[in-house]
């Protein structure tokens, strides 16, 4: 049964400029982020010259310092406020800095070869530091800008939809682009091309940063008291005190290794597995249309299906697209496309509504502490989804490298397309297994979340 939460103190209903100003700063930084990680390690095997396995370990070891970030980045952010909000102040203060280090990442330096494996570590791991002073707080703005869960649903909605135009952009335009001012998109040749179409998406994620940062109100945000109590010890307890969090936690890592191992390997797989480099751009884009139409769907279903039946049953057709994209034959090339449209119909859903659970946990932990950790507990999640890119990022370099990819060859091993098919879709599909589990050990109710609200805006009231 729905509570009727209209007028309700903290639970504020939002204009839609302020929800699509929201959802800008989340394509911005897909604009910015999500080119960097479905094409970077294209790029370092293919045109920068990289081995498969150094990147892969580059790639790792710059995800785990990325992660150990995050929560130091969500402690200073809950200790601190910029003079123009607690959080979204951040998005403009990075928002230069993001692009300027996103560009860098695609300039080939003629360093030698130890040189530019250095540059390449220096500035994947600036890239990811700032990136992480970005995310984190605007992670946070979602939990600060209303309590009421049917607004955050729709936000949720709004912002993961502007970032599924933002992946559309990505995945057609920049092979596209690459292709259009190099003649081609994996030698060394390339490398102008993709130089000129980074310079491209990177001033477009400013500009989306920008808007995002001037469009949104902070309106449930802790006190400077409240703030004062806010210690770096709250990064631990937290994680053993608030359940929820920990489980939403783990759907994070998991889901997001499901997304980077996947989308690592699809430009190899059309390149390689399919044999024809054109159709780049029409598989990688599938991967993000079917969420433009079926996302605006998303708060109606949750009301229909509820939490726990919308994710059990995106999850499903996320297993069947999967297993699809593993046993059918590369000639199939109509029904390879099919199914890898259903399995992107299923994850979309799957990966755009797990981010509307974490303002729930960080109600549950304000009601159970008095404290509005948002900073913290997005930085938490984040942590869990670095990690899983940062195995999104290890994982398929080491298959490569076992496997006997070779860059080199215009034919690759029947071992080496194996190994290709096993990261697009089978290894995933195991995780998509895993996650599902996760979900059923996830038991806060809407009723729940209601009540916890009311109540911590009463004791709100009390000390005032």
């Amino acid at each position: 049964m729905k509570t009727n939460t209209s007028g309700m103190k903290g639970f504020y209903k939002l204009s839609w400029l302020e929800r699509i100003a929201f959802g800008s700063g989340d394509m911005a930084q897909n604009f910015i982020y999500q080119t960097v990680t479905t094409y970077l390690l294209f790029f370092y095997t293919n045109v920068y010259g990289l081995e498969p396995a150094i990147a892969a370990a580059m790639f790792f070891g710059v995800r785990i310092i990325d992660a150990i970030w995050d929560p130091i980045v969500g402690a200073l952010i809950d200790m601190r406020t910029t003079r123009f909000g607690k959080y979204r102040g951040w998005l403009l203060i990075m928002a230069l800095p993001l692009t300027v280090l996103m560009i860098a990442c695609f300039i080939v330096p003629d360093f030698g070869r130890t040189g530019k494996i250095v540059y390449a570590c220096t500035t994947y791991v600036a890239l990811s530091i700032v990136y992480t002073t970005v995310n984190v707080p605007f992670g946070a703005l979602n939990a600060a800008l209303t309590r009421d869960q049917h607004e955050v649903t729709i936000l949720t909605t709004t912002r993961m939809w502007l970032v599924n135009v933002a992946q559309v952009a990505i995945t057609y335009g920049v092979p596209v682009l690459v292709i259009a001012f190099a003649g081609t998109m994996d030698t060394p040749e390339a490398r102008g091309g993709w130089l000129l179409t980074i310079i491209i998406y990177g001033v477009a994620g400013l500009a989306a940063l920008l808007f995002s940062f001037a469009g949104v109100r902070e309106r449930v945000v802790i006190s400077r008291e409240e703030q004062a109590k806010v210690k770096f010890t709250d990064l631990f307890t937290e994680v053993v005190r608030n359940k929820p969090l920990r489980v939403v936690s783990f759907m994070f890592i998991t889901a997001f290794a499901i997304m980077a191992i996947s989308n690592s390997a699809s430009t190899y797989f059309v390149k390689y597995n399919l044999g024809n480099e054109n159709l780049i751009a029409y598989y990688n884009v599938i991967s993000a249309l079917p969420a433009l139409v079926i996302l605006p769907f998303m708060p109606m279903l949750r009301k229909k299906l509820g939490k726990k039946g919308l994710l059990y049953l995106s999850l499903v057709i996320s297993f069947v697209g999967f297993a699809g994209l593993f046993v059918l034959p590369a000639d199939r090339v109509v029904m390879i496309f099919v199914f890898q449209a259903i399995r992107s119909i299923g994850f979309g859903v799957t990966g755009a509504f797990i981010w509307s659970l974490i303002p729930e946990a960080i109600s549950y932990g304000e009601w159970l502490t008095g404290k509005r950790i948002s900073g913290i507990a997005n930085a938490l999640t984040g942590f869990f989804f670095k990690f899983g890119l940062a195995l999104g990022g290890f994982v398929p370099g080491i298959v490569l490298a076992i496997t006997g990819f070779d860059p080199d060859l215009g034919a690759q091993s029947d071992t080496a397309l194996f190994g290709i098919r096993l990261l697009l879709a089978a290894l995933p599909a195991l995780l998509v297994v895993l996650l599902a589990f996760i979900v059923s050990r996830y038991n806060l109710t809407d009723t729940q979340l209601v009540e916890y609200g009311k109540e911590i805006e009463k004791r709100k009231q009390r000390i005032n």
